[in-house]
């Protein structure tokens, strides 16, 4: 039986098997997906001979995870923010990007791989944050008969590995040979250990006592070399190292390095972006537009990771370090959202992201060039907006978007900007639909959608608005479209599945809820609505394993007690069923299905009137017939016949085909 393997220490060099895939996982060789990469350049050219529409459905995610491959993978799925220049990129992608593309890798791979294969990881313990996760997906979902990994690193493993772990040095460690390049004899001088990005210490003694002038023409030549290849990944790890070495650190290597932050701030790598940009910063020439550049990707990328004091210390080291008014109105709107998206809401500061923001917005009505005022000004009311919208204030927030959309509209050359008009398009939208004006709501949607038919979240938004209003057949259409056009993407099954749910398809929604899991399995909701599907379905022993990987998650959650209480009561586990129940009611007074199933509970334990008066409760929060139904049979325990019918009617009045109303009113 094949197992993964986790190495703690070196790996050895005695090993038998000459068939793996070895690859060096230190970031500093290809930066993000430096292994990622390396499986992929190994497996698709193959399957391109046999499979090519497999690799075409697979473009996003081969040619993000390795660009390398570009020239043979077409882009299929492209946004239009992939098409524009460089000063109107306002978007960047959320840190979630990477696990869909670490999904759509093990999807590709677990359908494409033709036989076992061993991948063996070196220098783990130095791998980008992307790798990890996609190995952490790979050990989930693929079968370790498909693809046995062997990884070896200086750490234990963490809580996501499955397989056996062994000390390098121990008995039985060996069991991979490897490739060409990777162990073997310690290198015999400095220059081979150039060559082989410094990323393996047994030569760091050699090359450190080489000359330092010496050292620096060696990492010239060897990015010399590297560049000379025309691979790109390089450029992400080994090349600029090389040049921040060499003998212009501060010009070449300065490029270099902006050069890797550019395509992660793309891609959303967003660790590598503060790694590398903080190099980047302290080779460019403070006040340049080179420094600013770095200095606006790093922080954006330290808030996006919830790294706000970080990023908040680097605005305001631009401020001290320029003069120029767009890097202060720059610098002003980014810290207002720091502090109007601070991820713990205790910590958000309103009053001082309008500060901030009001700031932005003085400075930018002063620029004089027409079109970039229009810009920057539309930029910032868009960030005004977000504040007064997390102010409770959605009339000022929609008055502001319209602004900007009208600077857009009159300010701007026809056909620029088109991802600023979409964001603000969007904003409309979610802002009309807040205030009830659903037509319009949906029309801005669609104006979004189709400025780029290929960026899902729109249509995960018109979807959410299309189920609430009751279009269900329109709003499964947008959550497939939104698959359709993503690398897997956990939101749009879940919406599908809370479709599937509502239209009765309890066997298509727990098949979406399953894939939400497989896919992200810290997905809190999913688990809380797949153990109510469960519990529906009669698998008590499953949905109680939901209820616990859920609280697991996060402790005292009151839907998922609730699901609990319900599972008691079913089990006759009365007492237990009650300090769920009751605990869900302390954490949430207002959740209907916590006081309707505790009016159960209190029936089924002969408390009729506890009954009634929990019922009454749930029907206040939202009428349903089985609420009236089951008071209705609480109430005639109690002898009162005529509330009974009443509530036995109005019942009928909301599902007039329930057989069991019907009979309970002695109708056919």
């Amino acid at each position: 039986m094949r197992e993964h393997l986790w190495l703690i220490g070196p790996l050895p060099g005695d090993r038998a098997d000459p068939s793996p895939l070895v690859v060096n996982g230190h970031r500093r060789s290809r930066g993000p997906y430096t292994v990622g990469g390396a499986i992929l350049r190994a497996v698709v050219p193959e399957v391109l001979e046999r499979a090519p529409a497999h690799v075409a459905s697979h473009d996003i995610e081969i040619r993000s995870v390795a660009p390398d491959l570009r020239d043979r993978v077409a882009a299929r799925r492209e946004t239009i923010d992939a098409r524009i220049d460089d000063d109107e990129r306002i978007l960047v992608p959320a840190p979630r990007r990477t696990l869909r593309l670490a999904n759509g890798v093990a999807e590709f791979l677990g359908a494409c791989l033709s036989g076992p294969r061993t991948l063996v990881v070196e220098n783990l313990h130095e791998a980008d944050p992307t790798d990890l996760e996609l190995l952490a997906v790979l050990v989930r979902r693929l079968d370790p008969a498909l693809l046995t990994m062997v990884l070896a690193s200086r750490q234990p493993p963490p809580r996501w590995f499955r397989g056996r772990v062994a000390d390098s040095a121990g008995p039985g460690a060996g069991q991979v040979q490897a490739g060409p390049g990777q162990g073997g004899p310690p290198h015999a001088d400095g220059a081979a250990h150039v060559a082989s990005d410094c990323t393996d210490e047994r030569s760091r003694a050699a090359y450190e006592a080489l000359d330092p002038a010496e050292r620096a023409r060696l990492h010239d030549l060897r990015a010399d070399e590297l560049e000379a290849t025309g691979e790109f990944s390089p450029r992400l790890g080994a090349v600029p190292f090389h040049r921040e070495h060499g003998t212009d650190p501060r010009g070449r290597g300065a490029e270099a390095l902006w050069t890797a932050v550019d395509h992660c701030v793309r891609e959303g790598f967003l660790d590598a972006v503060t790694e590398l940009g903080r190099r980047g910063l302290r080779l460019a020439e403070p006040g340049s537009d080179l420094w600013w550049r770095f200095t606006q990707r790093t922080a954006t990328a330290l808030g996006a990771l919830s790294r706000q004091d970080e990023a908040r210390d680097l605005y305001e080291r631009a401020r001290r370090g320029s003069q120029d008014p767009a890097v202060h109105a720059a610098s002003a709107y980014g810290t207002a959202m720091l502090d109007a998206r601070h991820p713990d809401p205790a910590r958000r500061d309103l009053g001082r992201a309008r500060g901030w923001i009001n700031q932005a917005v003085a400075i930018s009505t002063l620029l004089p060039d027409r079109g970039e005022r229009a810009f920057k000004l539309g930029f910032d009311r868009n960030g005004q907006a977000l504040i007064e919208a997390r102010a409770g204030e959605p009339h000022k927030a929609l008055s502001l978007v319209e602004s900007a959309i009208e600077l857009a509209r009159r300010d701007l050359p026809p056909g620029r900007h088109p991802v600023h008009r979409m964001v603000l398009y969007a904003n409309r939208g979610r802002l009309l639909a807040e205030l009830g004006r659903t037509k319009e709501a949906l029309e801005e949607y669609t104006e979004a959608i189709a400025v780029d038919p290929l960026f899902a979240d729109h249509y995960l938004d018109r979807g959410n608005l299309l189920f609430r209003l009751g279009l269900t057949d329109e709003a499964l259409a947008d959550y497939e479209a939104a698959i359709r056009v993503s690398p897997p993407l956990p939101e749009a099954y879940y919406n599908r599945a809370e479709v599937r749910l509502a239209l009765g398809d309890l066997a298509g929604g727990r098949a979406d809820l399953d894939h939400v899991l497989e896919l992200d399995p810290d997905h809190l909701d999913a688990y809380i609505n797949r153990a109510g599907v469960l519990a529906v379905l009669g698998s008590a022993a499953e949905a109680r394993a939901d209820v616990e990987a859920g609280l697991a998650l996060m402790p005292g959650n009151p839907h998922l007690l609730t699901v609990k209480g319900q599972l008691d009561t079913a089990s006759g586990h009365f007492e237990e069923a009650a300090r769920a129940f009751d605990t869900a009611l302390d954490r949430a007074p207002g959740l209907g299905t916590a006081w309707a199933n505790r009016g159960i509970l209190r029936y089924e334990t002969g408390d009729a009137e506890g009954a009634v008066a929990d019922l009454s409760r749930a029907i206040e929060i939202e009428e349903g017939p089985e609420l009236y139904f089951n008071r209705a049979t609480a109430l005639r325990a109690l002898g009162r016949e005529k509330a009974a019918m009443d509530d036995l009617r109005r019942a009928l009045d909301l599902d007039p085909g329930d057989p069991d109303i019907r009979r309970a009113l002695g109708l056919r």
